[in-house]
């Protein structure tokens, strides 16, 4: 991971005025940074300030300079702030969608003592720290409070995993806590889990160990069950200062130490299962670093600093460019961003299981990404933004991939023909064929909405030349078999999979409808009733091009169309 600084969002003042805190939002438009002055600022992906609202004490008869405000959060839907402050009180601000929306409070929080960090993982939960050592839950729905574990130690320094589904808290007195939500099958203990030798005030959670900092000028990185990994040990640099903060990156993959003028860049290796350190990000007159916010799709860090002043960093591995279409930023080694150069729209691919992804390739008219990992299948339509992730056996990269189908991608190798429908992370369903070509197979995935039926998944494809099968995708079952006594050049299911048209030319389905058309010598054959083939409807053409369907005709000599209606006659 490499750090490039970009632009300065607020400028440093001359004297203290501390950034407190900073955010970014689940859906990375909105970055927000609260001040010395208890002021929200709220800024655009490009870093461009759009809007800002001023916060409240508990009690307005303290006065505005009675509290600071300790910590904040982005809820999930990014609608929302949480604002942790030390008069012991949490604020949820509602802000909008937009820019400029009234800024309301929906929730308030009354606690026992001052509020020192919190974080927003769940739909209506917040989680946070107080002066008195408990790590409470607040439910935004019921807009009641409880108490998730309690210490005796103030604490200092929250953080979650990749996924959110569980903390680990930082206490002064050294020790750090790991609760869980989900374990998500991973059996890890719960708990006090570690005390390291001095107040953890950077913590992070990567995707593989845990990282510590504080006043000793030591990082330690400390395994899922607290023993010490690596240690990195700068209490001999002179112009190294305590670390202040950490942040991990949404990955996981690479974690961020703030110390005095300086950003410490550490990067897990996974091949040799360390964290490796990249060249450390220095810059003169910065000061003390008191907030880092890693935005959600890796892309960027700001960084927050004693003196009020705010700077963004580009973050990334390696940037390519497609065609001059696309910008291909590999932000982690599992984390890609793949950017439209002309509309700006991006999609974020990312493997969900923590594997390094091999190179991006843009596929099927530049419409649809593949990758792959050591164990899975990338894939993602880049005009939906549905993207599916499958395991997937090393196969020296021998596969052909097939798009013609917007729902599913058809994918084949070594005599298998698999399918995997975008936005789902298992396979659709396997058959063996030797026909590789696209218009020898037909799938129809809820094309067409049908009265009783949800879940309508089909296939056909050839057994063998002259041999065509149906499966039922939804219910992993073969639906028959057709024989027919001359060789098949194409086949299609119409658009409820219920009727199925081969033959030995090609031709389509009328969208929308179960007509067909077709033609002979001299004239347009046309079946508006497909459940009677017997019944035709035929006109004199001197055409060579098929308005309703686009076909070209000027090669069909002869026609042959057989129609069965799949589940009112035994196959």
């Amino acid at each position: 991971m490499q750090l490039k600084y970009i632009k300065t969002l607020l400028t440093s003042r001359e004297f203290a005025a501390k950034v407190t805190c900073m955010a970014w939002a689940p859906n990375n438009i909105k970055f927000a940074v609260c001040t010395v002055d208890r002021v929200v600022l709220l800024y655009d992906e490009h870093g461009e300030s759009r809007d800002k609202f001023s916060t409240k004490p508990v009690d307005a008869k303290y006065g505005k300079q009675s509290y600071v405000v300790n910590d904040m959060a982005f809820s999930p839907d990014s609608t929302k702030i949480a604002i942790g402050q030390s008069d012991n009180i949490i604020f949820v601000y509602r802000i909008g969608e937009d820019w400029g929306d009234k800024k309301v409070i929906c929730n308030k929080f009354i606690q026992t003592s001052a509020v020192t960090c919190l974080l927003w993982p769940a739909e209506n939960a917040i989680v946070y720290g107080l002066v008195e050592g408990k790590i409470r839950l607040a439910n935004t729905q019921t807009n009641k409070s409880s108490t998730i574990y309690a210490t005796e130690s103030w604490v200092v320094s929250l953080a979650s995993n990749v996924s959110g589904k569980g903390i680990i808290s930082g206490h002064a007195d050294g020790t750090v806590v790991r609760y869980f939500f989900d374990d998500e099958g991973s059996g890890e203990s719960q708990g006090k889990l570690l005390t390291h030798l001095c107040p953890p005030y950077a913590l992070a959670w990567g995707a593989n160990s845990i990282m510590v900092g504080g006043c000793d000028k030591k990082v330690v990185a400390y395994s899922r069950e607290g023993h010490i990994l690596q240690t990195f040990d700068y209490s001999r640099d002179r112009t190294e200062k305590e670390f202040t903060v950490a942040v991990a990156s949404p990955s996981g993959e690479s974690v961020v130490f703030g110390s005095f003028d300086r950003l410490r860049v550490f990067n897990w290796a996974p091949r040799r299962g360390m964290w490796d350190e990249a060249k450390p990000k220095e810059i003169s007159n910065l000061y003390t670093i008191t907030s880092l916010a890693w935005k959600k799709d890796g892309s960027r860090l700001c960084a927050g600093t004693l003196c009020g002043g705010v700077e963004l960093f580009d973050c990334c591995l390696r940037r390519t460019i497609y065609k001059n279409k696309y910008e291909v930023t590999y932000v982690g080694l599992s984390q890609v961003i793949v950017k439209n150069l002309s509309t700006g729209t991006r999609v974020v691919l990312k493997s969900y299981y923590g594997y390094e992804i091999e190179e991006v390739k843009i596929m099927g008219k530049d419409r649809y990404l593949m990758a792959h990992t050591s164990d899975t299948l990338l894939l993602g339509d880049l005009l939906t933004n549905k993207l599916s992730e499958v395991p997937w056996t090393g196969s020296g990269g021998n596969e052909k991939f097939f798009f013609e189908n917007e729902t599913v991608c058809m994918i084949f190798n070594a005599g298998e023909l698999s399918l995997v429908e975008y936005s789902s992370n298992e396979i659709l369903g396997s058959v063996r064929t030797e026909f590789m070509n696209p218009h020898l197979i037909s799938v129809r995935l809820n094309e067409r909405k049908q009265k009783g039926v949800e879940d309508n998944k089909k296939l056909a494809y050839l057994i063998d030349i002259k041999t065509i099968a149906i499966v039922d995708l939804a219910g992993g079952y073969n639906l028959g078999t057709i024989s027919h006594d001359s060789k098949i050049d194409w086949l299609e299911l119409n658009e409820t999979g219920c009727k199925l048209l081969f033959r030995d030319k090609k031709l389509r389905w009328v969208p929308g409808s179960d007509v067909v058309v077709s033609q002979n010598r001299g004239n347009l054959c046309i079946w508006y009733s497909i459940d009677s083939p017997e019944t035709v409807t035929m006109f004199p053409i001197k055409v060579s091009f098929c308005f309703l369907c686009k076909c070209d005709l000027s090669m069909w000599k002869s026609s042959l169309i057989i129609t069965i209606l799949l589940g009112t006659k035994v196959l």
